[in-house]
């Protein structure tokens, strides 16, 4: 396996990761709205959703190169 390739996957586990604590972190701030009452999403989990998919479209496609 070439170098660059090989850096595209210790990148793409790393995005995998960074997109897992993305999730736990939405997920928390869920919980934290629900606990106190909230009906609506917070903007913090929209904001954390968002930055995931992000996240998750670099994988898509670092993953097709």
């Amino acid at each position: 396996m070439s170098d660059s390739i090989q850096n595209f996957d210790e990148i793409i586990e790393k995005l995998k990761s960074v997109s897992e604590i993305l999730a736990d972190k939405a997920l928390d701030a869920l919980k934290e709205a629900h606990h106190a009452g909230e009906t609506k999403r917070p903007e913090l989990e929209r904001t954390l959703t968002q930055a995931r998919r992000a996240v998750e479209k670099a994988i898509s496609l670092l993953t097709r190169t």
